[in-house]
């Protein structure tokens, strides 16, 4: 499963169902934008430690961006990006779940729904 950043500060919070849905899965995956968005949001260096050490510790693994994915979250934008709330990082994190042929855990469905070939497992704090 692919999990979406909300996921994840969820998680870092010790959110008790952001634990119990991350644990439930064996094969946790976040995009690398999800990862840069967490760097993004850390407010010092003990932040970006406690980040790593966290995605280590329930060993996540990162995606790449690939060319695949890019195409595919352009088309996202192109089809979506006026209908829905789907910004550049969530077209990036959809193509990913897609092009890994993996669902995408968030909570934040608005801006994903409308995606046909996206396979979303719902998540509410």
């Amino acid at each position: 499963m692919l999990f979406d950043t909300d996921v994840l500060v969820w998680l870092f919070r010790g959110n008790s169902k952001a634990l119990r849905v991350v644990d439930i899965d064996i094969n946790r995956r976040i995009s690398i934008i999800t990862y840069m968005e967490l760097l993004q949001g850390a407010r010092n260096k003990q932040e970006i430690k406690n980040i790593k050490s966290l995605l280590t510790e329930f060993n996540f693994e990162v995606s790449p961006l690939s060319e695949n994915i890019g195409h595919r979250a352009s088309i996202y934008m192109e089809e979506y990006g006026l209908k829905t709330a789907i910004c550049l990082a969530d077209a990036i994190i959809a193509a990913t779940a897609v092009e890994d042929g993996v669902v995408l855990s968030t909570g934040n469905l608005k801006h994903f729904r409308l995606i046909q070939d996206l396979t979303i497992k719902p998540f509410r704090p």
